[in-house]
């Protein structure tokens, strides 16, 4: 079906930045031109509006969608470990099928009425592992969210369920769904055994997929490596096989200068989550030194790539003043070319003929100009999630008039809050994880 995006300006590259006034033609899926529009199936009025690529997260964990507001009568953590064992490892074991299939409508709904078009999940549901990838997939599908999914191995749950992980990342990656690839997906160093991080890297070959892991988030990442294997995290997943320029590292909090270019010499992706940083109070990655492949995520805080971006660009800013708001634009770039990589589509971010159409239209009528030259300074300083209006994915008006298409919105989202009281009353039974890492928390 063709569509029509009129009248409004366009962002056609965030990298370089560029901004013309003129029509988006969407036919097949795709972009077929920006400039003068004819007749088409669905004409949009974009006058008053801004036409972007659709935005990316690099790195999410949906099923702490049904965490929002969640109750906490464990004694509070003092560090970034006891988070993972009081908080999200009781989490992800209190997950059910059901739980799993609502937390990723619940998240992917929240990031397309952000402008998210593209979401990379690290999932985790230790006592619902079988098929898993597919409830993600099928909820998202249904949204018409485009996605990148793994299932995070982990040593943690025992070598049955490490087992399950993979067996979960091979099933998926073999199977198809229009919307969704497949990665193999790995907690972090510190929870997987020599054994299981092999296991990860030989389907990563067989399959020719990349690997999705945590690395170097919190400093106990780094100990364990340490007291195990004497070398440091990079050192550890470099040796086995992990990095090269498929895969993606998320965090790199507290990778040190040898680390930095044996990530850069490999040409491995990096994700930075800074809210989520912030949150845990693990550190400030060195993101001025890690070069251009660095993407954003959020890491479970929300779908809403505007805020990360901004706030990633305040938190760099204050640590390196020369960092100004192009670093933004640089940084989204990033993150819509390493999923335009999964999906072999080397366009995707981009409003030009022959990209994918995923786009979002922001209702955005600035009090100044709006150029390529300055669009980095209304992204930093303007643009929001309450400007998103329209989203199409994939050439298909998924968000019409900040409404959802496809979905019956209060009858979800009804079920979810049903689904999340009882995932509360499940995790109310069970202890702190009882996993520590080698070298202390």
């Amino acid at each position: 079906m063709s569509l029509v995006l009129a009248g409004g300006r366009v962002v056609t590259s965030l990298d370089p930045p560029a901004v013309v006034e003129a029509d988006v033609v969407v036919d097949g899926g795709r972009i077929v031109r920006v400039g003068e529009s004819a007749s088409a199936d669905e004409r949009i009025e974009c006058d008053g509006c801004l036409v972007i690529p659709g935005n990316v997260c690099a790195h999410h964990h949906l099923y702490s969608a049904l965490a929002r507001g969640m109750p906490y009568r464990l004694e509070p953590p003092e560090s970034f470990v006891q988070i993972l064992q009081r908080v999200w490892w009781r989490l992800d074991r209190a997950l059910d099928e059901d739980a799993v299939w609502l937390s990723a409508w619940s998240g992917g709904a929240d990031a397309l009425l952000a402008g998210t078009t593209t979401i990379v999940d690290h999932h985790a549901s230790p006592n619902a592992i079988e098929g898993s990838l597919d409830r993600l997939a099928d909820a998202l599908d249904g949204l018409g969210v485009r996605s990148v999914l793994a299932y995070e191995v982990t040593d943690r749950d025992g070598p049955e369920r490490a087992t399950a992980g993979i067996e979960e990342n091979r099933r998926f990656l073999e199977g198809g769904y229009p919307l969704a690839r497949g990665m193999v997906g790995a907690h972090a160093s510190f929870t997987l055994s020599e054994e299981t991080l092999a296991g990860c890297v030989g389907l990563a070959r067989y399959l020719d997929a990349g690997i999705h892991v945590h690395a170097a988030e919190d400093a106990a990442d780094e100990r364990d490596a340490q007291a195990r294997f004497e070398m440091r995290v990079i050192e550890r997943l470099a040796e086995a096989g992990v990095l090269g320029p498929r895969s993606l590292l998320a965090h790199c909090v507290h990778v040190d200068a040898a680390e930095i270019r044996e990530i850069a010499d490999s040409e491995t992706w990096v994700v930075h989550n800074p809210r989520s940083n912030m949150n845990n109070r693990v550190g400030r990655a060195p993101v001025g030194a890690l070069g251009e492949r660095v993407a954003l995520g959020t890491d479970g805080i929300d779908g809403d790539l505007f805020a990360e971006s901004r706030t990633a660009f305040w938190r760099a800013r204050e640590a390196d003043p020369s960092i100004g708001p192009s670093w933004i634009l640089e940084r989204m770039a990033a993150s819509a070319r390493f999923a335009g990589g999964v999906f072999e589509e080397p366009l995707l971010g981009s409003v030009t003929s022959g990209a994918p159409a995923d786009l979002v239209v922001l209702a955005y009528d600035p009090p100044t100009p709006l150029t390529s030259e300055n669009l980095a300074g209304h992204w930093a300083f303007g643009l929001s999630a309450r400007h998103v209006r329209d989203v199409v994915v994939d050439g298909e008006v998924v968000v019409r008039d900040r409404r959802l298409i496809r979905a019956a919105e209060a009858e979800v989202r009804a079920r979810s809050r049903d689904a999340a009281d009882a995932l509360w009353r499940r995790m109310d039974e069970l202890p702190a994880h009882p996993f520590e890492p080698a070298g202390g928390a």
